[in-house]
């Protein structure tokens, strides 16, 4: 990934152009039910919302493949500046997997499917162009913790909860607990998946597992609109690379990522929106950004 990263900078590869100002609703269907509502707005805010609250926004396959369709639907188009994944109203985030479907008469090659497919859902929200943010207002439940888990940020409120409880039902949280362990510390991940207590939105704070917590709902929405817009006002092409660097590092010992960051800092100076926004500061003046990849030579 740091040699993708590299080649972005050193030869300036650009981000496509086309522009969806708008998308429009985007119910996807099995039968008559609604399980995935998608809209962008002119500002570049994709906005996912899982709304199957007969399944309590469970993530069953088919709805694993809408959100992957929906993360990634024309990722490099300049106007694409951010991704909000929220649910409707409710005391659910999601439930997590749809539990129907991992009965021993669907077989192991759907079991298999199955998590392949979450598997590349996490994938999709981390390896998006722009950040992701998760807006959680309810439970957030195994495989719907992971989501969490796996988005660049998340913002609840004080009617929120995060759960493992895999266990509880013979089914261990085992892929949900790659992505619970790298947000907290061992211990309380451990105490979540072996006893499948919920914790609370302030111990998920705390704990790491969310960015930052508000009241309520009007608060929610005030809250992502406050992160979406001041994401807005600044590059997209330096805030792509600096999230894609962000887990790089990750991977490697400090004095590695040291190093690796340093190069980066130099390449991102090369890009001509890095040297707008020096020159923005010295001019005391906003910074024009162009968003996509040209350097300066």
């Amino acid at each position: 990934m740091l040699g993708q990263l590299r080649q972005q900078v050193e030869f300036g590869s650009r981000v496509g152009r086309s522009i969806t100002r708008t998308f429009s609703t985007n119910n996807r269907l099995l039968g008559p039910e609604r399980y995935v509502e998608t809209t962008q707005s002119d500002d570049g805010v994709r906005t996912i919302t899982l709304c199957h609250s007969q399944s309590r926004n469970s993530l069953s396959l088919h709805t694993m493949k809408i959100l992957i369709d929906d993360v990634t639907k024309e990722q490099d188009s300049l106007s694409l500046r951010s991704i909000v994944i929220r649910a409707t109203p409710g005391k659910v985030f999601s439930a997590g997997h749809n539990l129907k479907e991992l009965t021993t008469n669907d077989g192991v090659q759907h079991h298999k499917e199955v998590f392949a497919t979450a598997g590349n859902l996490m994938k999709a929200l981390m390896q998006s162009p722009v950040p992701v943010i998760a807006a959680v207002d309810g439970l957030a439940a195994a495989a719907g913790c992971q989501l969490v888990a796996a988005c660049d940020m998340a913002v609840c409120t004080e009617n929120s909860s995060f759960s493992t409880p895999g266990a509880n039902f013979g089914i261990f949280c085992s892929t949900p607990g790659v992505f619970l362990a790298r947000n907290v510390p061992r211990k309380v991940a451990a105490h979540m998946l072996f006893t499948g207590i919920p914790i609370s939105a302030q111990e998920a704070l705390r704990a790491g597992l969310v960015s930052k917590v508000v009241t309520d709902a009007s608060k929610l929405d005030e809250e992502i609109t406050t992160i979406t817009s001041t994401i807005n006002a600044k590059s997209r092409s330096v805030v792509r690379l600096g999230k894609r660097f962000l887990y790089e590092q990750l991977e490697v010992d400090t004095l590695t990522a040291s190093s690796m960051a340093s190069e980066m800092m130099v390449g991102n100076l090369r890009l001509k929106d890095g040297q707008e926004g020096v020159q923005g500061f010295r001019e005391k003046r906003k910074p024009v950004w162009t968003h996509d990849y040209e350097t300066n030579h």
